[in-house]
This record gives C-alpha cells, sequence and structure tokens, in this order.
C-alpha cells in the first residue's frame, strides 16, 4: 500500500478502524515552530465521533500522544511521531459482514488486489483513519501561521440545500457555531433537519465543502506534473467518500465567456510592486503556481454508502443475498469532514511552499 503523502513535508499513517491504535510519522516539518498541543487536540475534536446528533453515537477521547521530534514546546526538526488510541469499536457489529460485499465500499476491491481484508469497521478503508490526517494538518497549520497562511473550510451543501457559490457573502467565523459547520444560520438548521430526517430512515445524504485559503504567497506550486490545483485535487479526492473537485470558478465557469472570466490585473497600492487581479475566477492559481490571490475550492462528498436498511449484495461464494447493516454510523460525513478537508488543503500548501522555497535557495546558490 501506499501510505505515504507530501513530497517535502510528509505524512505516513498507519492503524485501522478497530485496530489497537491510529498514528502517523510526520517529516518534513520545519523546525523552531511552537507546538500548541491545545490546538492539535481541538481539531482532533473537531473530528471525533459522537460530537452531536448528527455524527456516529461511536464514543472516541480521540487523545493524541505526540512521541518524538518535540523538544521544550517546539518542533526540532526531526520526524514527529504520534499515537491516537482506539477504545469504543464494537467489533461483532460487523461479524455478519464477514462474508459479503458491501455495496459502494471498499470489500470487494480490497479483497480482489490483497486477498485480504479486515471486515470491521472497513479496516484501513474506514474514515477513522483520517484521524492521522488532522494530526498532519494541525502540524502543518501551526507552521502557516508564521506565514500568515490561514485555512477555512465549511459546509456549503446538504443533499439539495446549497449557499451561494460567492464564498464572500459570509462571515466564515461562524462556520463553527453550529453542528453542521455552515456559515449561515439558516441554511444550516434546513441542513440539520435534512441530515436527522435521512438518519431516521436508515439513509444516507451527501453534499458539498467549501474550502477558503487566504494568504498563500506567489509561486507557490509547480508549473508541469505537479500543478498546485493539481495537487489539491489529489489530497481531496483521498479523502474517504470524495467524489469530485473543482477550484475558482470551476464547472460554473463553463458557462461564461472568456471576457467575462478573465482575471484582469491591476497594481496592488498595499504591497509596493506587487500585482493583484480585478476578479478571481481563476481561485488564486494560474498555471499551477499561487498568485497571491484567495485560493478557493470545493469538494464533493457521495453519500455514505452504510445504510441501517436492508440492501442486496453477493457474498464471497457469488451468491445473491441481503443484509441489514448494524452498528454506529454517520448519516452525513459533511459535518466531520470539515476539519479533515482544512488539513489536507494545509499540509499540500506547507509541502509545496517548502518545495518552492527549496527550488528557490538552490537557484541562488547556482547564481540564478
Amino acid at each position: 500500500m501506499r501510505n505515504t503523502f507530501g513530497h517535502l513535508f510528509t505524512l505516513t499513517t498507519f492503524g485501522e478502524s478497530h485496530g489497537t491504535a491510529i498514528g502517523g510519522i510526520v517529516d518534513g516539518m520545519p523546525s523552531g515552530i511552537a507546538v500548541d498541543t491545545a490546538f492539535i487536540q481541538h481539531e482532533l475534536d473537531r473530528r471525533r465521533p459522537g460530537q452531536s446528533a448528527l455524527t456516529t453515537a461511536r464514543r472516541e477521547a480521540d487523545q493524541v500522544e505526540l512521541l518524538s521530534g518535540i523538544f521544550e514546546g517546539c518542533t526540532t526538526g526531526s520526524p514527529i511521531g504520534f499515537v491516537v488510541h482506539n477504545s469504543d469499536h464494537h467489533s461483532q457489529d460487523y461479524d455478519a459482514l464477514r462474508d459479503i460485499f458491501r455495496p459502494s465500499h471498499a470489500d470487494y476491491t480490497y479483497q480482489h488486489k490483497y486477498g485480504i481484508r479486515d471486515h470491521r469497521g472497513g479496516g484501513r478503508a474506514s474514515a477513522r483513519i483520517t484521524i492521522s490526517r488532522v494530526v498532519g494538518g494541525a502540524l502543518a497549520k501551526l507552521a502557516l501561521r508564521q506565514l500568515g497562511v490561514s485555512i477555512q473550510a465549511y459546509t456549503s451543501q446538504v443533499g439539495h440545500i446549497a449557499l451561494s457559490n460567492d464564498y464572500r457573502q459570509y462571515d466564515l467565523t461562524l462556520t463553527e457555531s453550529n453542528a453542521v459547520r455552515c456559515p449561515d444560520a439558516r441554511k444550516a438548521a434546513e441542513m440539520e433537519c435534512l441530515i436527522k430526517a435521512v438518519k431516521a430512515d436508515g439513509d444516507t445524504i451527501g453534499g458539498v465543502i467549501t474550502c477558503v485559503v487566504k494568504g498563500c504567497p506567489p509561486s507557490v506550486g509547480e508549473p508541469e506534473f505537479s500543478k498546485l490545483h493539481a495537487e489539491l485535487a489529489a489530497a481531496m479526492l483521498s479523502i474517504n467518500a470524495a467524489k469530485g473537485f473543482d477550484y475558482g470558478a470551476g464547472f460554473d465557469g463553463v458557462a461564461l465567456r472568456g471576457s467575462e472570466q478573465n482575471d484582469v490585473f491591476v497594481p496592488d497600492d498595499s504591497r509596493q510592486a506587487t500585482l493583484t487581479t480585478a476578479s478571481n475566477y481563476s481561485g488564486g492559481i494560474q498555471g499551477g503556481i499561487s498568485n497571491g490571490q484567495d485560493i478557493y475550492f470545493r469538494v464533493a462528498f457521495k453519500p455514505v454508502a452504510t445504510l441501517l436498511k436492508e440492501q442486496s449484495t453477493v457474498n464471497l461464494d457469488g451468491r445473491v443475498t441481503t443484509f441489514t447493516a448494524h452498528g454506529r454510523h454517520d448519516p452525513c460525513v459533511l459535518p466531520r469532514a470539515v476539519p479533515i478537508v482544512e488539513a489536507m488543503a494545509a499540509m499540500t500548501i506547507l509541502d509545496h511552499y517548502l518545495w518552492s522555497k527549496a527550488t528557490l535557495e538552490n537557484e541562488e546558490k547556482r547564481g540564478f
């Protein structure tokens, strides 16, 4: 399996949903960064199960233990190991799933590829593995703070209930004021009602998360096969249940003409010898490289594949059968996926910032 993310700032993860623990190793973290353990735990608390009536009832403290790479409250530049222990796994809830392939899960593909799979909660394919991403993302956020980079994601759509695609219409500081993590209180209430209704029916619902990156300096990203938007897309589509990605005007932009969508350059009076753009349909990225404007993108998430109602499937012998899933599951991933989207964005931006910085330093040494 490929279990490592990143180029210079890397995260290697380990663990299964019903195993002893989830953990990881962050390498390439800059030295001298103050480690705010309360902030890291807060990020995990935003992702953890059992935080509201809209999420799975699994009860996990998700307390992170940092094992290495930190001395006197600061990063040393060496690998940072960490672990989060599992405690509330009900493996018996999955006994009936040992010999069947659940629709739209990774059961069949894992079995076919590896010849073995952990049926308990999805094993390695479980969304619980994203704990490691949130820890890595929290560390990346701490480093990005020193650059003045902030990252804010929010739920912008659940089912048919959607916000405007213009994030500037909303006060994003209100995102954490409700269980859905939506900055519009009225829409949030509608979304919450929909999720509860879907949950009561034993069903699930999908939606969209929007993410905004502010303060990213120009020149982050590579011009050909590691374009910044392509790397962000790969990071987001690696998240469980993610099905789509667009940035800037995205798919909405196909209805516009070039004369309507081009971002015209104008002088930036607030920063000497710097340009800005009159609009930002490009989403802060041009030619695969950041241009200093806000980076914004959307990630579409499918309805959770585990339903608490009878479904048809086949077993290991290829025979048609029916089953009803049991256990504790999210009716909608959106509320808990918000911090995961932020984490993946943070690691991607920091990784490419370090890459760009290293490239510039090497060119200066060679006299370019």
